[in-house]
């Protein structure tokens, strides 16, 4: 447990016949000690067979949704901790005490699942690199977005084999506008260049130069301006230290329950989350490339093309039932 947080913080630690499941919440408003103080963790002494996952959790309204997806990441046999970063500093402390006691009476992992409250809502803190975490590897994601087990332990696996780099399941790019002579956030069907925190793997490394190189401190401003763009940002520190843009892998199945396109109960969790996405969403996230540029002086972003599969098949085409699928696909009359 990290020394700055207060004597008055509540641990709740639950023990279950096996499997074990250990369960804690932090609760109150921590002061994080500032890891710029100390020296960057060894990554020797990380462990490096599994990730540790950090959702950032806001919306009172998802903590349903909240519960089953912490369930899901700790079901995965390639996670070591879950940790719930709590980022809404009005949310009354029993509501994080229901949510904690609800988690360990439907526990079915030995993994232990952390609910640890932010000291403020901003964005920046996702990336707050916590002594807790013993991982080389962390996973940021959304309150919003369930992967199945598989999604998870192929994403980790690949990760594994790309240490330095940034993996996911859901990226953009970005551009530059001729016509209007500025930078642009955008979706290309063929490049991409921004993995979003949707679901990102990275080293744990890059948490503490985000939160601690100099040469992002007036650009972590414009993250809490905007109360968005912090992915971005993460983005450029990555890009500029391995000259490589991120990878993108395929999910087997992952639901995205923020996504405007969702109909029936998706819609419910919509336009809840703590980054503003009605209207300029786009513009913005335009604006802090622009920004980030400005203020670099460079542009560090790369392109990545194509996708990483969890399976190979056939690629050739045959005709069987008066149709052209795959060759290697059954056709059953």
């Amino acid at each position: 447990m990290n020394k700055s947080i207060p004597l008055f913080s509540l641990h709740v630690i639950i023990t279950l016949t096996i499997p074990f499941f250990v369960f804690s919440l932090r609760t109150g408003l921590p002061r994080l000690s500032d890891p710029c103080n100390r020296p960057p963790a060894d990554l020797r002494s990380l462990q490096t067979d599994q990730t540790t996952v950090l959702i950032n959790g806001y919306s009172e309204h998802r903590i349903p949704l909240l519960h089953s997806i912490a369930a899901t990441y700790a079901a995965a046999s390639s996670v070591a901790a879950v940790i719930i970063l709590w980022s809404n500093p009005s949310t009354p402390p029993q509501i994080l005490s229901d949510l904690s006691q609800n988690l360990s009476l439907s526990a079915a992992s030995a993994t232990p699942i952390t609910i640890l409250r932010q000291p403020s809502s901003s964005l920046n803190l996702r990336f707050h690199p916590h002594t807790s975490i013993t991982t080389r590897s962390v996973l940021i994601c959304d309150d919003d977005i369930e992967p199945d087990t598989n999604s998870i332990n192929f994403a980790f696996n690949i990760w594994k084999s790309n240490p330095d780099r940034l993996i996911g399941f859901f990226v953009r790019s970005h551009n530059y506008d001729l016509t209007h002579k500025s930078w642009i956030y955008t979706m290309e069907t063929q490049k991409y260049s921004i993995m979003l925190t949707k679901f990102m793997i990275l080293n744990f490394h890059y948490l503490h130069q985000y939160t601690c190189n100099k040469e992002y401190s007036k650009l972590k401003l414009i993250v809490d301006e905007k109360n968005n763009c912090e992915d971005i940002l993460m983005n450029f520190v990555i890009a500029e230290q391995v000259k490589k843009g991120p990878i993108l892998v395929r999910a087997k199945k992952v639901r995205d329950w923020g996504d405007a396109r969702n109909e029936g109960e998706g819609m419910k969790e919509r336009e809840v989350g703590l980054s503003s996405r009605k209207g300029e969403h786009r513009k913005r996230r335009g604006e802090c490339i622009g920004e980030f540029h400005r203020l670099l002086e460079k542009m560090p972003l790369k392109y990545s093309y194509g996708k990483v599969m969890d399976a190979i098949g056939e690629q050739g085409l045959c005709e069987k039932g008066g149709k052209l699928v795959y060759c290697d696909k059954q056709i059953f009359k």
